[in-house]
């Protein structure tokens, strides 16, 4: 049993894997990136199968995710602060794209028909805490 490998975190896209692969490796621990291969390949089918995981020997998940746990960045403002909730003032506060208007929407089929970008998105503030979503100022 301890020598299968468990997922501890997955990313959207390899070069995020890799970092914290070389962190953990840094510190001793046994690292296996699955999938990193398809998303270098074809960025769009991350969403599609669950992007890039990272997976550890059961024996050192404690230890992996503590590590994970302590380097995640979370939202700065233009002055370097952590953005907080305002709801929970819970500091742990992502940045997500959202389609929430007709605009976006007409912007996001374009782009998804032509195999371009979109040419805008709206984006918003979400706390991880209470799941509370407020607007980028």
């Amino acid at each position: 049993m301890k020598d299968t490998f468990v997922t501890i975190a997955r990313y959207p896209y390899s070069t995020e894997a890799q970092i914290a692969k070389g962190r953990l490796e840094a510190d001793g621990i046994e690292v296996f990136l699955r999938d990193n291969v398809t998303i270098d390949t074809d960025p769009l089918v991350s969403q599609a199968i669950g992007g890039v995981k990272l997976k550890v020997l059961v024996k050192d998940e404690n230890k992996a995710r503590e590590i994970l746990n302590s380097i995640t960045n979370y939202t700065l403002d233009d002055d370097g602060n952590l953005i907080k909730c305002p709801n929970c003032n819970n500091k742990q506060v992502g940045l997500y794209s959202s389609i929430s208007d007709f605009k976006s929407l007409i912007s996001f089929i374009i782009g998804f028909v032509s195999g371009t970008l979109p040419f805008t998105a709206r984006y918003q503030y979400k706390c991880e805490a209470c799941e509370t979503s407020f607007p980028v100022k």
